[in-house]
């Protein structure tokens, strides 16, 4: 057993086990009702908890409430949780890095992501799918990372996202790498913006990129505040942390 979820008391897993269990079934209801808002099967839409800054032992508490995706977004951090919660033996797990990713870091990330939602550049790509096929052909994993592009909807580079021009050219780079599979499209909408149109626009951009990639289904879009704007825009992943785990602990500053 892992030192991270061994050291919980059984007293702290029951209430946090309370905590998570009554915020999971109040979020999967807002998930549910922003579907029938917007006319979609509830089942169109996956909720993604995100997990970085919580502990594994949280991990561990959400998989026996029945969740199998789990978000993390640094790389050190998710490394480390991702072989306390396999050392728990929790098989099933699918791991999407939701993060920003280094090329440094994308040989490291091959390893244990399922899903990558952060590819917005060819050179990343590249490190990535480099990444991929070598833990393919050592035996650490048995399909092509999935990959979802991310896009900007302000052309803004320092937050991240392949700029909408730009995206054509790496959605074929994707596509083409034999360690990778193009899943589709993540974005988080420009600082200040009005999410309704921010989704608008990224379901077009949706909309065009399915037209070459059909099997590009994926749109990663919305979190704890946006979720519902998200799925009236077509989401199919909304990733949620606040909402879900909580305040970010004090022990993660």
């Amino acid at each position: 057993m892992s030192a991270d979820i061994e050291s919980v008391s059984a007293e702290a897993v029951a209430a946090r086990t309370a905590e998570l269990s009554a915020t999971l079934a109040g979020l999967l209801a807002r998930i549910d009702a922003g579907c029938v808002a917007a006319g979609r099967d509830p089942n169109s839409v996956r909720l993604l908890p995100v997990t970085k800054f919580f502990p594994a032992s949280d991990v561990a508490i959400l998989y026996r409430l029945g969740r199998r995706d789990f978000g993390e977004s640094r790389e050190q951090e998710a490394t480390a949780k991702v072989a306390a919660v396999r050392d728990e033996e929790l098989s099933g797990i699918r791991w999407h890095m939701i993060g920003r990713l280094q090329r440094n870091k994308a040989r490291v990330v091959a390893r244990w992501a399922h899903t990558v939602h952060s590819i917005d550049s060819e050179r990343l790509a590249t490190a990535l799918d480099a990444g991929a096929r070598d833990a393919l052909d050592a035996g650490d994993r048995t399909d092509p990372v999935r990959v979802l592009l991310q896009v900007s909807l302000d052309d803004d580079p320092a937050r991240g996202g392949v700029p909408a021009a730009d995206l054509a050219p790496l959605a074929e780079r994707v596509a083409a790498a034999p360690g990778l599979r193009l899943s589709g499209l993540m974005a988080i909408p420009p600082l200040g913006a009005e999410s309704d149109a921010a989704f608008a626009r990224l379901a077009t951009l949706h909309t065009l990129l399915l037209a070459d990639h059909p099997e590009a289904t994926d749109l990663s879009a919305g979190m704890s505040g946006d979720l519902e704007s998200a799925i009236e825009h077509g989401s199919t992943v909304v990733r949620v942390g606040t909402a879900l785990m909580g305040g970010r602990p004090i022990t993660s500053a």
